[in-house]
């Protein structure tokens, strides 16, 4: 018997998150993206408590708040700027 995963694949969850998506750009983060919100959640809250129904998975996206989005994407962002040499940030600094 096949079990239903409740993770950012699952097409009733990628309904929640556009719904919370648009919320969360409406009240405060006009530049959020679709896959921020996803990388948010499937590397972060799903991955410490997966979801085991499709109402834990809502209530959970419903539960999302502006400020942890924002502190795990300045953490990625860090993450992935360690990673990077010099010569990737010359458009930036005009190299």
């Amino acid at each position: 018997m096949r079990t239903t995963q409740f993770d950012v694949d699952n097409t009733e969850v990628q309904m929640i998150m556009v719904i919370k998506l648009q919320q969360l750009k409406r009240e405060s983060l006009n530049s959020l993206t679709y896959q921020s919100l996803e990388s948010y959640l499937s590397e972060d809250l799903f991955r410490k408590h997966p979801p085991r129904s499709l109402h834990e998975a809502a209530a959970e996206i419903i539960s999302v708040n502006a400020d942890d989005l924002v502190k795990f994407l300045a953490r990625k962002a860090l993450e992935d700027g360690k990673r990077q040499s010099l010569s990737d940030f010359s458009d930036l600094i005009g190299g």
